[in-house]
């Protein structure tokens, strides 16, 4: 049996299958990247939610597998060399799930790149963007009066769509028939802009039907459907 022992985060949140991926995690646009990823690639796993909003994530035990603080976080039982290997940050678990199986990224050399690229394109560029833009609509930030802080984040917002909205002109996915990691790792952050964060209509979204299109098809995905939920919200 695999032994987590080393790993102070279980002790907080036992393992129940200690054998399988560990993923520590929360329902927002980062959690649920890594949720469908496992989905998609059918692997076995077990969830367990810290929920951000009673800062669970900055519990002694979430730190030391994760010093950034944030969700969400894998230990892997069985990682490189059959060793533990515990990873956070959302993009670098899609890399290494994909590498691990194989799947969700081309093998191709230069197409494997370019996926990656688009993932860094989500975490440098979209992720920031969308969700400061939500909490200048949203959140405590639109008690704010000076506009011009949420006028940045909308106009940013709406470049970045067209960025995506131009990549996906006549391709089902980003890496045209290929669903990868790429486009995992920006469906949840899309779907929250327009649903989560209700600004569709502040960015112009409608305008955007490459983009639309490319997020009906994902969440039409089972794999998607039910990684958006996962884990559970207490």
């Amino acid at each position: 049996m695999s032994d987590l022992t080393p790993f102070p985060i279980a002790a907080r949140w036992p393992a129940q299958h200690p054998d399988r991926i560990q993923l520590y995690s929360f329902p927002t646009p980062n959690g649920v990247k890594v949720s469908i990823a496992l989905e998609e690639l059918d692997l076995p796993y077990e969830a367990h939610a810290i929920n951000i909003g009673k800062n669970e994530s900055w519990t002694p035990e979430f730190l030391a597998l994760n010093p950034n603080g944030k969700i969400p976080a894998i230990i892997d039982p069985n990682g490189p060399g059959g060793k533990p290997l515990a990873l956070f940050e959302s993009g670098a678990i899609l890399l290494y799930l994909a590498e691990k199986t194989g799947r969700l990224i081309p093998a191709d050399r230069a197409r494997h790149y370019e996926t990656i690229q688009w993932v860094f394109f989500q975490m440098a560029s979209v992720g920031p963007m969308f969700g400061q833009l939500g909490f200048f609509h949203k959140f405590a930030g639109r008690e704010i009066s000076d506009k011009r802080p949420l006028e940045r984040y909308r106009d940013e917002s709406r470049r970045l769509l067209g960025v995506l909205d131009k990549r996906l002109e006549g391709r089902k996915w980003i890496m045209d028939d290929d669903y990868t990691i790429a486009d995992i790792s920006m469906l949840g952050w899309v779907r929250n802009l327009i649903g989560f964060y209700d600004a569709g209509d502040l960015v112009g979204f409608k305008s955007f039907e490459n983009v639309g299109a490319w997020l009906e098809r994902g969440l039409a995905r089972p794999a998607v459907q039910a990684g958006l939920n996962i884990p559970a919200r207490s």
